[in-house]
């Protein structure tokens, strides 16, 4: 096991998916290029988008408080 793949999960699980036909392509070559396994490269990738779905809703909601907050500001900042 490489040492990506040592960190990025404790223990894996195999699953079944698909995946677009470029988009394994793709995949393969850069994991070819990296010397990094598929399974640690998708596992990577996964646990960044759920991270990235996380934090969006929260900054969402705290700019939607701060355009709120100086709404007037803003408009006479826009003029």
């Amino acid at each position: 096991m490489k040492n990506h793949d040592k960190v990025m999960f404790m223990k894996a699980i195999k699953f079944a998916t698909q995946i677009d036909e470029k988009v394994l392509k793709d995949l393969k070559s850069y994991v070819s290029e990296t010397d990094r396994s598929i399974s640690s490269v998708v596992s990577e990738a996964v646990a960044e988008y759920l991270q990235r779905s996380k934090l969006r809703p929260a900054f969402r909601s705290a700019m939607d408080e701060i355009l709120d907050e100086h709404e007037e500001l803003l408009t006479r900042l826009a003029k």
